[in-house]
């Protein structure tokens, strides 16, 4: 995809494999500070992010945190892999492109903090 292609999107990165729910939050502190170390900084981050939960697998047995991003392919999957690291490699860690109407937030923080136009 040449960089002109690769323009920004929501993009669902997944960490896989938490018993529970609380276990899955709990994993956002982290997450944030590697995002954001310096959350006093000046807007805009870097890539606007934001986080969800999801049920993973058909057994509802483990849950996934959800980390949404609105950037290029090229930088999510630099983003995924940041996260990956920090997972220690006891989480999968997979990357998707995302709904932005499921990501309205994030996609409306995104427009605001670039000045971009809304559709």
């Amino acid at each position: 995809m040449s960089p002109a292609e690769d323009h920004p999107r929501v993009y669902e990165i997944s960490i896989a494999g938490c018993p529970s729910t609380n276990e899955a939050l709990a994993l956002q502190d982290p997450i944030k500070r590697l995002l954001c170390p310096d959350p006093d900084h000046a807007p805009p981050c870097e890539v606007p992010w934001s986080f969800t939960v999801a049920d993973d697998g058909p057994d509802d047995d483990s849950t996934a945190l959800v980390l949404g991003v609105y950037t290029s392919k090229g930088q999510a999957m630099q983003v995924a892999a940041r996260v990956r690291a920090l997972a220690y490699e006891t989480r999968s860690v997979a990357v998707r492109e995302g709904d932005a109407g499921e990501w309205e937030e994030l996609v409306g923080q995104y427009r605001f903090e670039k000045g971009a136009p809304s559709l």
